[in-house]
């Protein structure tokens, strides 16, 4: 069985291994310069000593802050804790230090005798490299977690282009555009009024679509007005073989969602699943119970179908999610339909 030391920043073990032998022999040489250099016994016998009760102390001063460190997790905790493990060090210091002190004038042969002066220049040497560790060691955590903060930005920022990239790919390339102009021009055979809502609605489409490029975040209910649009452009290909409906308390609709999310989650559907007036692909957007929305279409999937790209997109979706620490949940137990659950996000999370 391994033994796991608490760890402040990662670089815990690392840090020991250089300060713990280092301080230990300065400690050996300023206090007991004429027994440390006496002979090799009293060498080892010293160092082995410290450096047992130094790497003990380490570890109970690492225990130390990862305890306050989850106690005041918070940026604004920042000097309350680090004000309260400074305190806390301090008087483990000293109870380690007289620990020390006297294990040595037990052992007679190290002929030393306890004195109060060298306990008090040892306790002020060790509380100001204490204070050092403490700042150096914060130091070290907060640059690892703006790296760490920094990749998963990057994740963040490669997974959204990703997801436009393909959002935009199903939607701008020649067969969607084919399809959008071929009912068009069908309705303007057939009603021209009707061609002119088509077209207006279509001019929507890609203007939000192009638009979601400025945006990381847009309210529920912008989404829900470009798939309104959306919809009105599946509706003349697919009629009413392709049945949406939206369902979504009012009190939602400031909350905010990653752009294209409900197209890609559309699209994925219909992709997949038979959609004719035979058998019609419902798909239901409404609000949970726990805040999140939720996208339901029965299942009626195709025999076969080259949907790999789309399943891409719903991937990156799910990816987006994750790396925006909300995550979204695909449920396909269920035999005759499927549930998309999609967390919301609110301002004040955002600006946090």
């Amino acid at each position: 069985m391994k033994l796991k030391l608490p760890q402040y920043n990662g670089k815990d073990n690392l840090v020991m291994a250089i300060v713990v032998p280092a301080f230990s022999f300065l400690f050996n040489i300023i206090n007991f310069p004429q027994q440390y250099f006496s002979d090799v016994i009293h060498f080892v016998s010293f160092t082995l000593l410290s450096v047992f009760y130094f790497c003990i102390y380490f570890i109970i001063c690492g225990g130390i802050a990862v305890f306050f460190k989850k106690a005041f997790p918070q940026e604004k905790d920042l000097f309350k804790r680090l004000l309260i493990t400074i305190v806390i060090f301090l008087l483990t210091t000293s109870l380690f230090l007289y620990g020390i002190l006297q294990t040595y004038e037990m052992i007679d042969w190290f002929k030393y005798r306890y004195n109060e002066h060298i306990f008090l220049w040892n306790y002020f040497g060790l509380g100001i490299i204490n204070i050092f560790l403490i700042f150096f060691m914060e130091g070290i955590r907060r640059y690892n977690d703006w790296k760490e903060n920094m990749q998963e930005t990057e994740k963040l920022d490669a997974a959204y282009r990703q997801s436009r990239l393909n959002a935009l790919k199903s939607q701008v390339n020649p067969h969607f555009l084919f399809n959008s102009l071929n009912s068009l021009s069908s309705l303007i055979q057939e009603d021209e009024e009707k061609a002119e809502v088509f077209l207006n609605e279509m001019s929507k489409v890609y203007r939000y679509m192009l638009r979601t490029d400025e945006e990381t975040l847009v309210t529920l209910e912008t989404e829900l007005k470009f798939v309104k649009s959306y919809q009105h452009l599946l509706n003349a290909r697919y009629g009413d073989a392709l049945r949406l409906h939206a369902d979504v308390s009012e009190r939602q609709l400031t909350g905010l969602i990653a752009p294209l999310t409900l197209q890609v989650i559309i699209e994925n559907s219909f992709t997949q699943n038979i959609v004719s007036r035979n058998a019609p692909l419902y798909i239901t957007i409404t609000s949970s119970n726990n805040g999140h929305l939720l996208v339901q279409n029965n299942v009626q999937l195709k025999s076969v179908t080259d949907v790999l790209d789309f399943e891409a997109g719903l991937d990156n979706l799910v990816k987006k999610y994750e790396l925006m620490g909300a995550p979204l949940k695909v449920d396909d137990t269920q035999k005759d339909f499927r549930t998309i659950s999609v967390p919301l996000f609110e301002k004040e999370e955002v600006e946090v």
